[in-house]
């Protein structure tokens, strides 16, 4: 049981399945049975679990940044809907909410390995499988499965789950406490209605990131830019804007432009990774295009305007 474990040890079937370190004695590791990896473990190339020592790259962080940010987006926009236009208590829920999600997300941080510390430590993310190792249990005689599923990105993947739980708690402990005594201006039933979507939206997203963790990991860039976009096209084309003036003639058009705008270079941001300063940052002056043009042709798309054109051509 003492030696390498390429010369002794048969290599473990599957691509997560590994061998723990039960001792070391010098030079010489000995080994226990092949199986699965305990948490905070992956595999190497010799298949040999190993506990993860790294910390996260700044993709990692900008991929837990957009996680964090979901249910901060999703709080707002369902207060914003169900606050109605005379409530003055929009505001302070917004407030509230900003806070629930960032005192989550610092314990959140605090309560993962090492407890006590805002950093963390993390495996490296080498590819889409790490985060399904469930569906990578080998049968080696095609009956009996070993199963090996464990959390080969630790802690990407489990870390949400933990954030969300926070920001839950948090938002049931606050929140009715603080509508109930601002929400003066709603009736009995609206006044909590942004608390009850949030019961509703917190199941889907936690569905979402136990089904999609690895595909949103790799694919939040574009869906940042692609949501981002329609969302501001939309508000816009609902808030009547046609042209500079209009936007700055009320503060929470103003507002909301410059969250897009933020969002907009959140997603630049992580589609280019900043490797390369000289060549990404000039990119960011990319993120006004988008309202910049919604604003230079939205006279020219004036349904009225159309109707008007065609009926003189005939």
């Amino acid at each position: 049981m003492v030696g390498s474990a390429v010369a002794i040890h048969p290599a473990c079937l599957g691509l997560y399945c590994g061998r723990t370190v039960l001792a070391v004695n010098g030079s010489l590791e000995t080994y226990g049975d092949c199986g699965v990896c305990p948490r905070g473990q992956r595999t190497d190339e010799n298949k040999i679990c190993r506990e993860c020592l790294g910390s996260p790259d700044r993709y990692d962080w900008l991929y837990l940044g957009f996680m964090a940010m979901l249910p901060l987006v999703l709080h707002w926009f369902f207060i914003e809907w169900y606050s109605g236009k005379k409530s003055s208590s929009a505001l302070l829920q917004h407030i509230t909410a900003l806070f629930e999600c960032s005192v989550a997300a610092i314990v959140t941080l605090l309560v993962s390995d090492p407890v006590g510390s805002l950093h963390i430590r993390s495996c490296k993310v080498k590819k889409l499988s790490d985060w399904y190792t469930m569906l990578y249990n080998p049968s080696p005689d095609y009956i009996t499965t070993v199963h090996c599923t464990h959390e080969a990105v630790y802690p990407l993947y489990t870390i949400v789950f933990i954030y969300y739980a926070f920001c839950l708690v948090l938002m049931m402990l606050l929140r009715p406490l603080l509508v109930k005594k601002i929400a003066c201006g709603l009736g009995k039933s609206d006044r909590f209605k942004s608390i009850y979507a949030a019961l509703y939206f917190f199941p889907v997203l936690t569905v979402l990131q136990a089904v999609g963790g690895g595909l949103l990991y790799y694919a939040f860039p574009y869906i940042i830019l692609v949501l981002s976009l329609v969302t501001l096209a939309v508000y816009m084309s609902a808030s009547e804007v046609e042209s500079f003036k209009d936007l700055l003639v009320r503060k929470k058009r103003l507002v909301v432009l410059v969250s897009h705008w933020l969002l907009h270079a959140y997603g630049i941001i992580s589609i280019s990774k900043l490797d390369k300063l000289e060549q990404d940052l000039p990119l960011l002056a990319l993120v006004p295009a988008p309202a910049l043009f919604y604003v230079l042709t939205a006279k020219y798309t004036e349904p009225s305007r159309i109707l008007s054109e065609g009926g003189n051509g005939h």
